[in-house]
């Protein structure tokens, strides 16, 4: 049986106003972009900073204006940002973090809330222990845990991560893809997983986008474009990779 489309990118194009002056130009952040996503997928978004990922996830998610059409096909999509120390209110316990947006959301008694917080704080690998825990007595990768279930844990089927472990040592960033990955089959999750580090996404990703000055450049089967990259830019993203030189034979 076919996946189901889950979101629809069609001719996405952003600009912004630059003045100099009394010049004012308008500057292009992203130029047509175009992709489908299906139920379960995981899309690596990689490029240098600046390509316009980040720009991207922002008109997907509705927080900035842009040209073309984008069409979802769930409801309530999530973020996780790179920096879960800013993400999180520094006031606010672990347990009315992860309970707020089912407050927001309605439909539940508080003991279904604490029930449900309670469940998303063991499926992260976190402790019960943790609900009463501030943000700031955790470490990041803890709190890049919390920040996961914080998304997670309103059912939606699309998440966007943006840079969610290029804060963290590679120790860590292994656990949290590990993290992801058990995610994604418990709760047929489908991921934009947004990042500038192509050995991240091959571990993750079976789908990518190699995007640079505001335009998907390439795109593909994870394993297709990384042992035969058509566009010169992918190819020197992957010169740039030990683990990709390998399995590209560059």
């Amino acid at each position: 049986m076919d996946k189901k489309l889950i979101l629809k990118v069609e001719d996405v194009s952003n600009t912004y106003s630059e003045t100099h002056g009394f010049n004012k130009t308008e500057k292009k952040v992203l130029e047509h972009v175009s992709f489908e996503m299906y139920e379960g997928q995981i899309i690596g978004l990689v490029g240098e900073s600046g390509s316009g990922k980040s720009t991207l996830a922002k008109c997907i998610l509705g927080m900035i204006d842009y040209s073309g059409t984008i069409t979802h096909y769930t409801k309530h999509p999530q973020m996780v940002f790179q920096n879960s120390g800013s993400a999180l209110n520094p006031s606010m316990p672990v347990g009315r973090i992860l309970a707020e947006p089912l407050f927001l959301k309605g439909g539940m008694t508080k003991k279904e809330r604490m029930e449900a917080v309670y469940e998303i704080i063991e499926a992260v690998g976190l402790k019960p222990e943790h609900v009463k825990s501030n943000p700031s007595q955790l470490s990041g990768g803890q709190r890049q845990r919390v920040c996961i279930a914080a998304a997670i844990i309103s059912k939606p089927q699309l998440v966007i991560l943006d840079e969610p472990v290029s804060a963290l040592d590679v120790t860590i960033q292994a656990q949290i893809l590990e993290l992801l990955a058990d995610l994604r089959k418990r709760y047929n999750l489908s991921y934009l997983f947004i990042s500038h580090d192509l050995n991240v996404v091959y571990q993750l990703c079976d789908y990518v986008m190699v995007m640079r000055k505001g335009k998907v450049l390439e795109q593909g089967p994870v394993e297709e474009v990384y042992e035969n990259p058509k566009n010169e830019y992918t190819k020197a993203l992957l010169q740039a990779s030990d683990i990709l030189i390998e399995s590209a034979g560059i």
